[in-house]
């Protein structure tokens, strides 16, 4: 294991707290930067007395080998099982740097008395973001215009038409943080916004200019699909062909959630046949995507690898929002963002 070099002074009031980073956050050999994922804040831990080490390589799952005996670990891609948390001596906190709990079994940790956190305020502008530009990359047809320059032929580009998206009906599936982020992103271009979300109160719309509807009337009505809900049971499948044909002729789907939101199978049907408009996807089914899948040769499909929201700014806002969910924890208080909000925080050992 190796332990991070703090660059400010720690503090000495309160007893170190341990902290496990999981090994995907270490930093590429020879690099300068603190993480792989460059600055996200951990100077803040450094200065408040935390003792901050990468743990050992893991196989997509952290164990009990990886996790006992630290106060809290700070991990993003391996999953969590009820194993990860059996051991003589769990953490009290799981700081999740992301969104996601697909691969977080979060009732056995609660069941070991750890709390799992999440960071919805870290993800918010960036995956908003992220789905405006798939949004605009399709109704653009800009994989294909960019083709037609690498490929240096011109002369068919009038073909490669456009559409505009001021005007046009989008709606989101789920309606949390980044749908209203979007929203708001959404404003200059005059769209129409319906959302389905069963678990959103129409009172806690605030001043969000967006319509609640149900799932199928909003689907007939839209012109842009974007998935943004969590993946349950609930939402497995829930955009699947009876559902796609629902959308008018020349619509398009985007998936910055979960890629089994979505029946793979149906939306290349939909494609195909010239049904949908076309689709941006950033998330599939089965990652990673294999190079023949039919996906990757249809018109007007835009993929990304589970990454186009990954920048600077979502990297800092994540970490931040890690930071402060290990110091609430750290200091006893309950964070923000609990995955499940019943868990009773461990006191300090």
């Amino acid at each position: 294991m190796t332990t991070t070099t703090p660059s400010p002074t720690p503090s000495t009031s309160k007893a170190p707290f341990r902290v496990g980073l999981s090994a995907d956050l270490r930093p590429p050999a020879g690099s300068d930067l603190p993480t792989s994922w460059g600055d996200i804040g951990l100077d803040a831990l450094v200065a408040a007395g935390a003792e901050l080490t990468f743990l050992d390589p893991d196989d997509g799952v952290l164990t009990a080998a990886h996790v006992d005996g630290y106060d809290a670990v700070l991990f993003a891609a391996p999953g969590i099982t009820a194993e990860t948390v059996s051991g003589a001596n769990p953490p009290r906190h799981l700081a999740r740097f992301g969104v996601g709990v697909d691969a977080v079994d979060v009732e056995a940790c609660t069941r070991a008395g750890v709390a799992v956190t999440i960071t919805p305020d870290g993800a918010r502008r960036a995956v908003a973001t992220a789905a405006l530009t798939l949004t605009l990359s399709v109704l653009q047809n800009v994989a294909a215009k960019d083709a037609v320059v690498r490929h240096g032929d011109w002369s068919g580009r009038l073909s490669l038409m456009g559409r505009g998206l001021t005007g046009l009906t989008v709606m989101t599936i789920g309606l949390g943080n980044v749908a209203g982020e979007l929203f708001g992103l959404l404003a200059p271009f005059g769209t129409t916004n319906l959302a389905f979300d069963p678990h959103r109160p129409p009172h806690t719309l605030g001043d969000l200019d967006v319509s609640l509807v149900d799932l199928e009337d909003g689907l007939r009505r839209a012109d842009v699909v974007v998935v943004t809900a969590a993946l349950t049971p609930e939402t497995h499948h829930l955009l699947d062909a009876d559902r796609l044909a629902l959308l008018p002729r020349g619509a398009v789907v985007v998936n910055v959630a979960r890629g089994p939101i979505v029946e793979t199978d149906a939306l290349v049907e939909a494609l195909r046949s010239g049904h949908l408009g076309g689709a941006g996807l950033d998330v599939f089914e089965v990652e990673p995507l294999p190079a023949d899948h039919p996906l990757t040769s249809l018109p007007r499909v835009v993929l990304t690898p589970h990454a186009i929201a990954w920048t600077d700014e979502m990297a800092r806002s994540n970490g931040d929002s890690c930071v402060r969910a290990l110091l609430a924890v750290r200091e006893g208080r309950t964070p923000d963002f609990l995955a499940d909000r019943s868990v009773v925080v461990r006191a300090p050992r």
